[in-house]
């Protein structure tokens, strides 16, 4: 499968699965959620607290894996397995942009004090389960 082959995939699985784990590191151990995700070409965004684990997490070790795509039995689907490096964006513009209702039951808004964004960039992004029958790889450094 080609590089643009490989990237329309990813593109659509993006565009079509928001629910995924997060995968962050706490004293050399791995920890996972699952976590809303917001795409805009291939650069991933979640709404957190900024209060919690995973903010601490990244802000001491910004490497992060996500799993996103797996539905059903899982035995035919194609997913997605992303490296990445995070942030915290707690800048007014990526708060605004990302904000929709769904987020209302944890803030107050846009402008919570509280409300802040992971922007995660990826390093590669893994198509998993494909008909190659290994991992189709589109890498981003």
């Amino acid at each position: 499968m080609d590089q643009e082959m490989i990237k329309e995939q990813a593109e659509k699985i993006l565009t079509n699965h928001q629910i995924g784990t997060l995968s962050s590191v706490k004293d050399s151990k791995p920890y996972s959620r699952f976590m809303t995700f917001f795409n805009d070409n291939y650069t991933l965004y979640t709404a957190t607290d900024k209060d919690t684990h995973k903010v601490d997490e990244i802000n001491e070790n910004p490497n992060v894996h996500i799993l996103l795509g797996y539905t059903y039995d899982g035995t035919e689907d194609t997913y997605l397995e992303i490296e990445g490096k995070a942030t915290v964006d707690s800048s007014e513009e990526t708060k605004t942009k990302l904000w929709n209702d769904k987020l209302s039951p944890w803030f107050d808004g846009p402008q919570d004090k509280d409300y802040t964004v992971l922007k995660i960039d990826p390093i590669e992004i893994h198509l998993m389960n494909t008909n190659e029958h290994e991992p189709q790889i589109v890498s981003f450094h």
